[in-house]
């Protein structure tokens, strides 16, 4: 499948919104890629399919969670974060990718992970700071993103856990893993 034919049937995946949404992230990704040293082309397909199953109907995912063996501690946590894993498998299985990095980066695009490697931690940020995004918060996100790439990421999953622990919600581990290895 190239590049013009996955852009069309992800689209159809999602309302115009978010479309509008992942076309932020893929040129966020690509610039932050550009500035830190990544490959633009494998960040920009993570960027493509980040959220592919994000508008899936609730019931859908979880089924997808249990009959694919995908990690069942995501059914305990918010599910805002089951479309990250169930979209690397359709990534995977539907799409064709075989890069387990870019796979890895669209796994963990709403969690992070301890040991984030630069094209997970690219796409992620990407995510947070798109320019659709407004939220308190992401200005100062944007501009830590200008000279350090950890520091922008750790501001982002403190304003994460912040939101989390305002709404009275569970943190998802992998979360906090993940801000505290950057701080190591």
């Amino acid at each position: 499948m190239n590049r013009e034919q996955m852009i069309g049937k992800v689209k159809a995946e999602m309302p115009e919104r978010r479309w509008l949404h992942t076309q932020g992230v893929m040129e966020t990704a690509v610039l932050l890629a550009h500035r830190f040293g990544d490959d633009p082309v494998r960040v920009e397909l993570a960027a493509i399919l980040h959220d592919v199953a994000k508008y899936w109907p609730t019931e859908r995912m979880a089924d997808m969670i249990r009959e694919q063996g995908l990690p069942a501690e995501l059914l305990l946590y918010d599910k805002e974060l089951w479309h990250a894993p169930v979209g690397a498998w359709v990534a995977e299985h539907e799409y064709g990718v075989k890069d387990s990095e870019v796979l890895d980066a669209i796994r963990y695009h709403t969690s992070g992970r301890r040991g984030m490697t630069k094209l997970e931690k690219i796409v992620c940020l990407a995510d947070y700071m798109e320019p659709g995004r407004d939220f308190p918060g992401v200005d100062k996100i944007r501009e830590l993103s200008e000279r350090n790439l950890d520091e922008a990421l750790v501001a982002g999953f403190n304003s994460t856990i912040m939101f989390l622990v305002e709404k009275g919600k569970r943190i998802f581990p992998l979360t906090l893993e993940a801000r505290n290895s950057l701080l190591e």
